[in-house]
């Protein structure tokens, strides 16, 4: 599940939502009308230099009180910085870190660039979802919420092996900007990402998306890429 909440944080900003290649021929059928929305919003992040983000989610287990978590992330392109609840997260679109402060560690990791079909490594992987060939997707709703219309897309998992049994996703029709994504775990577990603030465009430094040393002069630097 820590895989889908990562997925979860990074899904509503890449700019390539979804493969920018013609997509393949797929052992599912899916919505038509679904995946033309898809596209369309697509094309409008894609159209972004830059994104920034403020978000919320809400972690529901059963018999637990909902936790809720805040964060921002500021992408462009492939490259990325998630600063979320005790955690910073940085690509150059080549290396990863992931600071932790309460551990005063920083691990450094290549990017993973043969994640798959399902897999996450990035802020483009999970809004490749409608070009993998384990999900299917329909529109499945349409109302008004706090005067404007939305609509619903949720995408299923096909393997029975899935930890979750969907993952729903609530957009602005008008504007094609997401509102919200939540997914159903198996285990009864809801994560719900909530977008609070999107500002596209907005002026960042290259340096935003690498993690220097001097943001953590007491840390302990563990170099895990392979030369």
């Amino acid at each position: 599940m820590q895989k889908l909440i990562f997925a979860l944080l990074l899904t509503f900003v890449s700019t390539t939502f979804f493969a920018q290649k013609p997509l393949a021929t797929k052992t599912v059928v899916s919505d038509p009308e679904a995946k033309a929305v898809l596209e369309k919003m697509r094309k409008k992040y894609e159209a972004y230099g830059t994104l920034e983000a403020e978000f919320s989610l809400d972690i529901e287990m059963p018999r637990q009180p909902t936790q809720t978590q805040k964060g921002v992330l500021i992408q462009q392109a492939e490259k990325y910085r998630l600063k979320f609840n005790d955690r910073t997260m940085v690509s150059d679109g080549k290396s990863v870190w992931l600071h932790i402060p309460k551990n005063k560690q920083v691990q450094i990791n290549d990017v993973d660039e043969d994640a798959g079909d399902g897999g996450i490594s990035s802020p483009q992987d999970l809004l490749k979802a409608y070009a993998w060939k384990d999900y299917e997707y329909a529109i499945t709703n349409e109302f008004s919420e706090n005067g404007k219309v939305v609509q619903q897309i949720e995408f299923k998992p096909t393997a029975k092996s899935s930890d979750y049994s969907k993952v729903r996703l609530t957009l602005d029709k008008k504007t094609l900007e997401v509102v919200s994504i939540k997914s159903f775990g198996k285990d009864g577990s809801r994560y719900t990402l909530t977008v609070n603030k999107l500002t596209p465009n907005k002026a960042v430094p290259a340096s935003t998306f690498t993690f220097a040393k001097s943001e953590c002069t007491d840390c302990k630097f563990e170099d895990l890429r392979i030369d």
